[in-house]
């Protein structure tokens, strides 16, 4: 079945994982430009929406989101498959119509209920254990860039087929 909806977590993802706190508080993560071109252009090109579900809360994530065009944005969700679950619901997709891409044991429930799961090469070893396509990059360093090219091949092998 063709993948209509990306679903990508943040943290080790998205970013490399590291989350950098100055002494006022302020919060830093890095982003990865090509991961950005993906999501803004390979997506929207091929029809697959975007959409995060996150564990933390972030502005920073806020804004870069906005920057993408990403309009599905779920921060502060510790337990990921009842919502996911519920946005397929409302979306009128399929499971098997959902990809997603994450890299620690938070994502593993929701990398098991959808149609093509992917984590990045340094995700720990029980997302690595499940997931359909482990990227040769790592996290926050084009590893999602890898995974939106994989899904668009596979959805054009799949229009090829018919």
């Amino acid at each position: 079945m063709m993948i209509r909806l990306l679903v990508m977590d943040v943290d080790g993802t998205l970013t490399d994982g590291r989350i950098l706190i100055g002494p006022d508080g302020e919060a830093l993560k890095a982003f990865d430009a090509k991961d950005g071109y993906g999501i803004k252009h390979l997506l929207p090109d091929s029809g697959i929406e975007p959409m995060i579900i996150t564990g933390r809360r972030s502005r920073i994530l806020e804004r870069r989101a906005r920057e993408l065009g990403i309009t599905a944005l779920h921060q502060g969700v510790h337990d990921k498959l009842p919502l996911l679950n519920r946005l397929l619901r409302e979306r009128g997709l399929a499971p098997d119509e959902t990809a997603y891409i994450g890299d620690d044991l938070n994502d593993l429930e929701a990398m098991r209920a959808v149609g093509v799961a992917g984590c990045p090469a340094d995700a720990v070893r029980g997302v690595i254990d499940i997931a359909d396509h482990v990227c040769i990059h790592e996290g926050g360093r084009g590893a999602v860039r890898e995974f939106i090219e994989y899904l668009i091949a596979r959805n054009d092998g799949l229009q090829c087929a018919k």
